[in-house]
């Protein structure tokens, strides 16, 4: 009569733990990846809204662009794929972990009457720039005199608002974008350090490197006509040009 083989587990148990181990760090790996995707709601889906925006769907955020006629954005979303939705400002603020605004500077403050009190407690990218001809001499005037992140925020109050995105032309941005290494460096300022953190990590998602040049204030320091407006260079770079420390 056979003897019957004891029912060994195949696997050493060390070898075991070694997989459980190994296992548990890739699910908390895709975890933390799927954690760090932002839902990004879109105001103003134009050159560089739509730019933006695209980046970000393409490095896998979700991302809801908003305009006053989200029929129009078909086109846009459609091109982008599934991450990539249209509708008005409204739902892009209930829809949006962060807010992206790109629209003419004008229309801030009736955004910031309008919006108010939904914009509060949101981190907000604004990459809005006052043109005398487009958007009066008034509000030029006072961006030149305050600067342009003090005027911001101002308008649009309750927001955590970081500058960024603003300094170069649609165009470049969507040309350099994810280019090898040195990346070309996008100017960010904000009073919030957690706001300025997320608007750093979306600057690197969309395929930039970001500088953090200081406070709202220090925004004027890279506002149309300043030093750093207009550079499209590298990080390095532009702390030279800005005398910020490398």
């Amino acid at each position: 009569m056979r003897a019957e083989r004891p029912n060994r587990d195949p696997i050493d148990p060390r070898h075991r733990a070694v997989i459980v181990a190994g296992g548990a760090l890739v699910l908390g790996a895709v975890c933390a990846a799927a954690q760090t995707k932002q839902r990004i709601g879109v105001i103003g889906s134009g050159h560089i809204g739509g730019t933006i925006g695209g980046l970000w769907v393409k490095a896998g955020h979700p991302v809801l662009f908003s305009s006053r006629h989200p029929d129009e954005l078909k086109d846009l979303v459609t091109g982008l794929g599934e991450l990539a939705q249209a509708g008005t400002v409204d739902q892009a603020i209930a829809f949006s972990d962060v807010l992206f605004i790109a629209v003419p500077y004008a229309a801030l403050p009736q955004i910031g009457r309008d919006y108010g009190a939904a914009l509060k407690g949101k981190i907000m990218l604004d990459a809005c720039n006052a043109v005398a001809p487009r958007d009066g001499n008034t509000l030029a005037d006072e961006v030149e005199q305050e600067g342009v992140g003090v005027v911001s925020q101002k308008y649009l109050s309750g927001a955590r608002l970081v500058r960024a995105f603003n300094t170069l032309n649609y165009k470049i941005f969507a040309s350099e974008a994810n280019r090898p290494d040195p990346k070309l460096a996008v100017p960010i300022a904000g009073d919030d350090p957690e706001a300025v953190k997320t608007a750093a990590a979306l600057v690197r998602d969309a395929g930039f490197d970001p500088v953090v040049v200081g406070k709202l204030a220090d925004a004027a320091r890279f506002q149309r006509g300043a030093p750093g407006y207009g550079q499209a260079v590298t990080a390095a770079e532009l702390k030279q040009k800005l005398s910020l420390a490398p």
